[in-house]
């Protein structure tokens, strides 16, 4: 079932984010041109996008994290303070808690809206692509924690 996968996937973000600082978050690393603190609030400004239609339709989380983890941002274009790795925890297990409240019913229902990854149906197939995603963004973090600690 799809929810096995999102957890999985969230719950190897968190244990990720326990074995790293403020001051590694924000390490840009060559030849990355974000660091392990944008790739967490994107992960979360993602899903809160795809599943909950943040920022029109969901207070859930800041708005502004739309302007500084959106695709295309980056943290050498941010003029405000980002959030704090526990505050991105905190937004990501309530984020979590949320998906895993939907009922069956809802993860069978059809999307309404276009998906740009693949072909995606039902809200299902959405949490299926977003547990990839966010696989895919642990596994760069991952990478990246490697370069970071090799250059220290």
């Amino acid at each position: 079932m799809s929810r096995k996968q999102f957890n999985l996937a969230r719950t190897a973000l968190i244990n990720f984010m326990d074995h790293i600082n403020e001051e590694t978050a924000d390490v840009q690393a060559k030849p990355f041109n974000n660091t392990l603190r944008w790739h967490i609030g994107h992960v979360l400004t993602f899903s809160e996008k795809l599943l909950f239609r943040y920022p029109k339709k969901s207070d859930n989380i800041p708005q502004n994290y739309a302007d500084l983890f959106g695709p295309g941002t980056k943290p050498s274009d941010w003029t405000e303070a980002a959030p704090t790795l526990e505050e991105l925890k905190k937004h990501l297990l309530d984020q979590q808690e949320r998906v895993n409240n939907f009922d069956d019913l809802f993860w069978k229902t059809n999307v309404t809206f276009k998906v740009p990854f693949g072909s995606i149906e039902t809200f299902g197939d959405l949490l299926i692509m977003l547990g990839h995603h966010e696989t895919e963004h642990l596994g760069k973090m991952k990478a990246m924690l490697q370069v970071v600690n090799a250059e220290v």
